[in-house]
This record gives C-alpha cells, sequence and structure tokens, in this order.
C-alpha cells in the first residue's frame, strides 16, 4: 500500500505530510476529513477529482481533523491511497429525516458481493441516522466475517448539519461505505472509552429506538437536567460532558452521548439506541482515563498483529472526548503514534458516534465517547 497525506487549511493552502509518491502513482481510494465549512465549498470537489482522477473519494464532515500526531479545526485531513493487490468497492444510499436507519444498513449491505469481503468502513450522516440500526442492518447481510468499522460525521459542537460525499460533493442525509476485498490486507480494530460511572442505575422504563423519555418512570430529562445543573443551560452540547451507560444483561455496557433534547416531550435524543429493560448510569471523565483509553485502543489493535506496524491507522474519536480534553487533545493522538511508531500514516476525525466490534467480539456496535481504531496492512508476497 502506497500513502499519500496532505493538509489544507485558509491560511497556509494544502501541505503535503511525509515523501510525496510519484506522479504516476494511480491512487484507489481518497479520504478527505474536513469541518463543515471548508467541506460544502463548491470548489472542494472538482479540485480533488483533478487531482485525483481515478480514485474513488470520500468526504465527511467532522468535529475535528486527525492527521499525523495533529488534531485541527477549519482544515482538511486527505489521505491517498494506491493499493497493489486489494481491491475495493464503494457504496452510497441516501437517508431522509425520520427515515428508517435498518432499512437503510441492509440496502447498502446488499450492493456489496460478500465474497472475499474483509472489511467495510462506513461514514453515515450524523444527524438523520439511529446509528445501532443502521449497523444491525448492515451486520445483517453482511457475512460474521466481515469487520465493519467507521463513524457517523460531525459539525463541530454545533449539531446543526453533517455532511458526508462519495464521488460527489457532500451533502445531508448521505450513508456511504467502502469495502476492502482480498486475502492480502490485515484490518485490526480497537475501541476503548475511558469514562467512570457515578450515581445510582436508572431503569430504563419509556423508551421508543434512540429516545429516551422515562427513567425508573420519570421524565428522563428532568433527572438529567437535575445532574447537570448549571451544565443544563448548555444543552444539547453539554450533554457531550456527561453521557450515559447502558446496560442489558450480561453484555458489556455501551456508552450512548445526546445529539438533541426535546423540551416539550421531556425526552433525550441519543446517536443509538436504548432500550427498554436496560440499566442507565449517568458517566464522566478524567484527562488521564481518557488519554489511557486512546492508547489500549491502539495496542487492542497490534494484538493479532503478523508484520509489526500497520500502514494506516485510521482513528474515530468522539467529540465528547475533544471537549473533555480541550488543549490537551493531541495527547491522545500521540500516545497512539508511540504505540505504532514512525512508519504508520495516522488519519482520522472527530465524530457523533463510532462503529467498530468490542473487544474480543466479532459483532459491530455503535459506540459514543469512545477512541475507535481500524488499522490496515497490505501484504505483497
Amino acid at each position: 500500500m502506497k500513502i499519500q497525506q496532505r493538509k489544507f487549511s485558509p491560511d497556509k493552502g494544502w501541505e503535503t505530510f511525509g515523501t510525496p509518491l510519484a506522479p504516476t502513482v494511480q491512487h484507489d481510494l481518497v479520504l478527505v476529513f474536513g469541518c463543515s465549512q471548508l467541506v460544502e465549498d463548491p470548489d472542494l470537489y472538482p479540485t480533488l477529482r483533478k487531482d485525483y482522477p481515478d480514485a474513488a473519494i470520500l468526504i465527511n464532515s467532522t468535529a475535528g481533523e486527525i492527521i499525523d500526531t495533529e488534531v485541527n479545526d477549519n482544515s482538511l485531513s486527505l489521505t491517498a491511497m494506491a493499493f497493489e493487490r486489494t481491491t475495493i468497492k464503494t457504496a452510497s444510499v441516501q437517508i431522509a429525516q425520520g427515515g428508517n436507519s435498518y432499512e437503510t444498513g441492509k440496502k447498502l449491505g446488499e450492493l456489496f458481493d460478500p465474497e472475499n469481503l474483509s472489511n467495510v468502513l462506513i461514514i453515515s450522516d450524523g444527524q438523520f441516522v439511529n446509528g445501532s440500526e443502521l449497523v444491525e442492518g448492515l451486520h445483517t447481510y453482511l457475512p460474521e466475517s466481515t469487520i465493519i468499522t467507521g463513524g457517523l460525521a460531525g459539525d463541530g459542537s454545533k449539531f446543526q448539519r453533517t455532511l458526508v460525499g462519495l464521488n460527489e460533493p457532500a451533502s445531508e442525509g448521505r450513508v456511504v461505505a467502502v469495502g476492502f476485498y482480498g486475502g492480502n490486507l490485515s484490518v485490526s480494530h480497537g475501541s476503548v472509552g475511558g469514562w467512570d460511572s457515578f450515581g445510582p442505575e436508572r431503569l430504563i422504563t419509556r423508551s421508543e429506538g434512540n429516545v429516551l423519555y422515562e427513567l425508573d418512570g420519570k421524565p428522563a430529562l428532568e433527572i438529567y437536567k437535575d445532574y447537570l445543573g448549571e451544565f443544563a443551560k448548555e444543552l444539547p452540547s453539554t450533554g457531550l460532558l456527561f453521557p450515559l451507560s447502558i446496560r442489558s444483561g450480561d453484555g458489556d455496557p455501551l456508552v450512548r452521548t445526546i445529539l438533541g433534547i426535546n423540551e416539550e416531550k421531556n425526552s433525550l435524543v441519543f446517536a443509538g439506541n436504548m432500550p427498554e429493560g436496560s440499566y442507565a448510569r449517568l458517566m464522566k471523565a478524567s484527562f488521564d482515563r481518557l488519554i489511557e483509553g486512546a492508547e489500549e485502543a491502539a495496542q487492542n489493535t497490534m494484538t493479532n498483529a503478523v508484520n509489526g506496524s500497520p500502514d494506516l491507522a485510521i482513528l474515530i474519536s468522539c467529540v465528547g472526548r475533544k471537549l473533555v480534553l480541550n488543549q490537551r487533545i493531541e495527547e491522545e493522538v500521540e500516545v497512539i503514534k508511540s504505540v505504532y511508531g514512525n512508519n504508520t500514516a495516522i488519519t482520522g476525525f472527530y465524530s457523533y458516534g463510532e462503529i467498530s466490534p468490542s473487544y474480543n467480539s466479532a459483532r459491530p456496535e455503535l459506540h459514543n465517547q469512545t477512541m475507535t481504531i481500524t488499522t490496515f496492512t497490505e501484504h505483497t508476497v
């Protein structure tokens, strides 16, 4: 695998990271992660298509862009890949506001030939989608052996418009996926949070999909506001600082982040499902625990590594982690770099939700408030 990385900022224009590739290299896939303002620039896609005429081009908006050990706002992070013995297929579907996310995932999965499909990287609109249902629909169709990873596009802490595009300008309501085929590509994943629970567990007594109405028979929004105190004035953005952990049966807890609130119905809207009968508990973060979680996620991807460090690591971390870590945010990327070393190209973005199997599991889940990493290593012999 040959990799080219570039960064765009309004003050400096395009800059190249690492050694530039020869002009004769034919790129197969280009990933572009950027702030909404730059992503929706009408000149962006034509410029990229001119620079990479033969590549599949995926563009999405973010809550922060990652390239190498940098975390930037108001930038574009570009990674172009040329494979030697791996083929890819791309697909895109549209989901309307209030649409059926499960059927969207199923429809997307049906666009891929399941034979020799090693990984599907999915990037989804982050506002109109129920991430849990989307992943479940995709997983229903694809083989158990196919690793499904990715994330939901972001819009800083504004929660207004998230944009995704595949071989076209990015737009709202789009869900895209890249399928990687062949036995010469090793794909690994890791997803770790680092948040600590506090307060009592409360039973989810009324919910519908990703909308939470009642905890212990009481209005969920009222309970949440009581805990947040002064922070409640700035909901939903301050909800990123206090996610909920949900537990059902003997399974591992999942973390859920608030995407919106409904004052009239006293309800909370989350990025993924909040099943009735599950138990919910508030969470908070410490700087060191979040950074340790990022390091653990990187180490988990190395558990089954065959030939040392990967060629490429795609980091999808939650906007809530970025808000908590604030000026220390690059530390979670630097600690990952220290695990992989200088031969691994790093890219990624801050999201409204992360998609990955949990550790020691093959089943993909929607996560929130995690550092989720997908690594790629292509074997040429």
